[in-house]
């Protein structure tokens, strides 16, 4: 059923397609512009997006909350992958180079050093059997083994090696 959605733009699907985002947006660098006066605090020619908890700019469309990153990709490209991932772990930076399709196994080997690391590098933690420092990945939602170290930094380059082999163009060492 056809439903026109206070832009003067008829959207059947309820669905974003790019037509509607190129109706909707203007793309610079990174940063979307609406093209249209949204409501009577929002005109055309402002920056799209609030951010959200998790560290993401959204825009409302019809009713409904999208990522830009999403949204920039699908002006782009004409698809929406499932997974999308930032290359630089930035959140913010949504300049069409830096996001790429990803699974969620690729876009988790991206991801930055956890918050709770006390080692200093992703993948090295002390184990206090061996009284060395162990250094291990994570590959298909299993965890790879790569032996105790006697210094955290010999730990850290085994992990970076395997890390580089294993997880190819989504390793991120820090």
């Amino acid at each position: 059923m056809d439903t026109t959605k206070g832009w003067g733009i008829v959207d059947t699907a309820n669905e974003l397609t790019q037509d509607l985002l190129h109706e909707l947006f203007e793309y610079r660098d990174g940063v979307l512009y609406w093209k249209v006066a949204k409501a009577k605090r929002i005109k055309a020619g402002d920056a799209a997006g609030c951010l959200n908890a998790t560290g993401y700019l959204c825009t409302r469309i019809n009713e409904k909350k999208y990522r830009n990153h999403r949204i920039i990709f699908l002006m782009h490209y004409g698809y929406l992958p499932q997974f999308l991932d930032h290359i630089d772990g930035n959140r913010l930076n949504n300049r069409i180079e830096n996001l790429r399709p990803a699974t969620l196994g690729e876009n988790s080997r991206n991801a930055r050093i956890g918050k709770r690391n006390t080692s200093g590098f992703k993948g090295v933690s002390w184990s206090t059997s061996a009284k060395k420092w162990q250094a291990q990945l994570m590959i298909n939602r299993k965890a790879k083994y790569l032996g105790v170290f006697k210094t955290v930094e010999e730990a850290a380059e085994a992990v970076k090696k395997a890390r580089e082999e294993l997880h190819g163009e989504f390793a991120r060492h820090e």
